[in-house]
Order: C-alpha cells, then sequence, then structure tokens
C-alpha cells in the first residue's frame, strides 16, 4: 500500500535531508479543512439536520444523513465525523519531512531533536491547561487529551523519522498496528468479559482504569488514553510516509497524486476488511480505525493536492489555508471564547426565536454557529495577512 508512495529514502539509515521543495498549499489547506469543522462548521451541519426535520421526503433524508455522518460511530463503524482528529494527525504527520528536513540541513541533527522535544513539550502543555490544569484542582486534570495526544503523535513520529529510513518507517507502522491488535485480542483483561473489543471491557480501558491518573472522558477510561496513543502514532507515521511520497523530485505531480489516491482505496479497502475481525473503533483507535481512516486521509490528500498544487484551483481554498496557518491556536481559542456563544450574544434570543418561526426550527441556531464560524475565519485571517504564525 505504502510502498509504491515513497522512493528509497536513501540515509544512512535517517532521515533524506533534501533541498525543501517549493511549499505545498494543499498540506495547510487539509489542515484548515479539519479544524474548520471543530470550530463551527459542524454546528452548520447540525442545525441543517434540525431545519430539515418535518420538510418533505428528499430534504428530510438529506439532513437525516448529514446528522449521521456529523455524528461519531456509537462503539463500532466510521462516519464522517470520525475522520476530522486522525486526518489533523495525519497532516501533522504529512509536515514532518518537510520541515525536519530543512531543520537538519540548516542546523543539525541535534537541534532538530531538541526542537521537536520542545515543541511537543508545549503542546502537551497547552493540552493541560486546555482541560483545566491552571482553572481546576487536581485530580480534575485531564492528563490525556486531544492536544497531549497531538504531541505524542508529533514527538515519536519526528523521532523515528530521523532515525529510521523508509523500511523502518513501513515497519514500524506494521509493527504498531498488528501489535497493538495482539495485545487487545490475545491479552486476557481481568474481571472483564470475553469479548475482546467490547467497549467498557477491553484491555485500552483497563489499562486506563488502572494507570491513568486524573480527569478522564468517560470516568473511567480516555478515548485520548495511554495505549490508543499507540495505534494513533501508526496514523501520524502514515502521514509521514504521504509527506515523503509528495518530497519525490523524480515523479510527476500528477502521479503523486494519482498514487496517493490509489494507496488510500487500498489502505481503506484493507482496513474495512480488517474490520471483519477486528472492528473499527474510533473510541480505542483499533488498527482497522487507522487503515480506514489513514486511506480516507490519503484520498483527500492526493485529491487536493491534485486540484490546488497541480491544477493551481485555489481561490476556493483560501479560508482553509488561513485557519491552517494557526490551526492550533484557531482550536485553543475556541476554547476561550467560544465562538458559537459569542455570536449568540448578538444573533440569539429574539432573533433566533424570529428566524425559527419564520423559516424553520434550527435556522437559530445556524445563524449563531454561522456567525461563530465567520469570526474565526475573521481572527485566522488577520492573523495571516500579518504574517503572525502562533504554532507550537
Amino acid at each position: 500500500m505504502l510502498d509504491a508512495l515513497v522512493d528509497d529514502h536513501r540515509s544512512q539509515g535517517g532521515a533524506s535531508f533534501r533541498p525543501k521543495p517549493d511549499r505545498i498549499v494543499s498540506i495547510d489547506v487539509l489542515r484548515g479543512f479539519s479544524i474548520f469543522w471543530i470550530v463551527g462548521g459542524d454546528g452548520i451541519a447540525w442545525s441543517l439536520r434540525d431545519m430539515s426535520r418535518g420538510a418533505t421526503s428528499v430534504p428530510n433524508k438529506i439532513g437525516e444523513f448529514i446528522g449521521v455522518q456529523f455524528t461519531h460511530a456509537r462503539w463500532e463503524g466510521f462516519h464522517f465525523y470520525d475522520l476530522i482528529f486522525p486526518l489533523f494527525i495525519f497532516i501533522t504527520g504529512v509536515a514532518i519531512p518537510f520541515s525536519l528536513t530543512h531543520m537538519v540541513e540548516r542546523d543539525g541533527l541535534l537541534a532538530a531533536l531538541l526542537r521537536v522535544l520542545l515543541r511537543s513539550t508545549l503542546l502537551f502543555v497547552l493540552g493541560l491547561v486546555y482541560y483545566g490544569g491552571v482553572s481546576s484542582l487536581w485530580p480534575d486534570i485531564r492528563i490525556l487529551g486531544v492536544l497531549q495526544r497531538i504531541a505524542l503523535c508529533y514527538l515519536f513520529a519526528s523521532i523515528l523519522f530521523l532515525s529510521f529510513g523508509r523500511r523502518g518507517l513501513l515497519a514500524a507502522i506494521v509493527i504498531v498496528l498488528f501489535g497493538y491488535w495482539s495485545l487487545l485480542t490475545f491479552v486476557p483483561v481481568p474481571g472483564m468479559g470475553l469479548d475482546p473489543y467490547a467497549e467498557g471491557t477491553n484491555l485500552a480501558v483497563w489499562v486506563d482504569q488502572n494507570y491513568l491518573p486524573g480527569k478522564k472522558w468517560y470516568d473511567s477510561w480516555d478515548p485520548e488514553g495511554l495505549l490508543s496513543t499507540l495505534p494513533a502514532i501508526g496514523t501520524c507515521l502514515i502521514g509521514v510516509v504521504a509527506g515523503l511520497a509528495l518530497m519525490r523530485q523524480d515523479i510527476d505531480p500528477q502521479q503523486k497524486s494519482l498514487r496517493l489516491i490509489v494507496g488510500g482505496t487500498v489502505m481503506a479497502a484493507a482496513g474495512y476488511i480488517w474490520s471483519l475481525q477486528f472492528p473499527i473503533i474510533k473510541g480505542i483507535w483499533t488498527s482497522s480505525f487507522v487503515l480506514v481512516a489513514g486511506g480516507y486521509s490519503l484520498i483527500l490528500l492526493g485529491a487536493m493536492h491534485q486540484i490546488i498544487d497541480e491544477w493551481r484551483i485555489r481561490r476556493w481554498s483560501i479560508v482553509f489555508v488561513w485557519i491552517g496557518a494557526n490551526a492550533i491556536t484557531i482550536y485553543f481559542l475556541n476554547n476561550i471564547i467560544y465562538f458559537e456563544r459569542f455570536a449568540t450574544s448578538f444573533v440569539g434570543g429574539d432573533i433566533a426565536a424570529f428566524f425559527d418561526n419564520t423559516i424553520a426550527p434550527g435556522t437559530g441556531q445556524l445563524i449563531s454557529y454561522a456567525g461563530g464560524l465567520i469570526i474565526a475565519i475573521l481572527i485566522a485571517r488577520f492573523l495571516y495577512v500579518r504574517r503572525i504564525y502562533l504554532r507550537v
């Protein structure tokens, strides 16, 4: 699957440090695309679902479909909403070969490693703050969360990239995915049921219950928990391999796009086949989930690369570029400001009720989410135009 995407990656067992190519805009676009849904795009989808209720057959079915796709699968399964977070981790991996190649060439390997450690530590600390590290008392602080998982994936994927060649990276992906499957499948879980993948009675949950301190998302376990971080690193490594594919100088850009799309299709199909035995479960980031999410991410990257970087059809994507340039900042600000709630201060109350009564129930909420999203976009544009990049 991935082997066809990358070149020899020759480098005495480590990263192949070549001159930095022209910036690939599709990477920024996909990064912004993933955050777009988190800071308001999802709310617009939910509002459209609510507005379609009671409508004629076709709009109602469309609304129901949107509603399903913008909710997480209850346990097993895969919806569009389940792709958002792994897509961001994937794109984090895609950017690693570009940033670290340039960094090693300029400052040396040790400086690059120290920079990786500093960035991941800072992001991890921001995650602690995001989940109550300043406002809450122990143990009401979430040790592991979204930002912390991104930090850990970035850290280990970067170290592996700097330490191994192409074969080593591919081997690491295989070891992580099959190793995680083996742990969940064959390691007995004390005091739990016979189904090794059941909700609440699997090894990942047991590890969190017994070894993860602090606050957990589901009281006894966390979807960004200890053991499930291992396959999430695999998601980031798939992105690293995709980044290496984009860095190739000996392949036509259109061929790169095609290989990413074909590789992603094969990977997603392999994930669905594996799911017949090892279910697709985002909550514990199963290996089949990694393949399906990674496959779709590769397809999206290939399509965006072709449209944006090869055909240069870019005007439609500028909003995603703005957001993608300061993705973590916009995500963090949404927790502080909560864009939708801020917008409701201006378009809520009687204004929302008027639109609900005049057009359809849910219209007022749609306006609030759209207003919040516009605020996020304007902040992102302000930072981008002034070349202020608050990156971790």
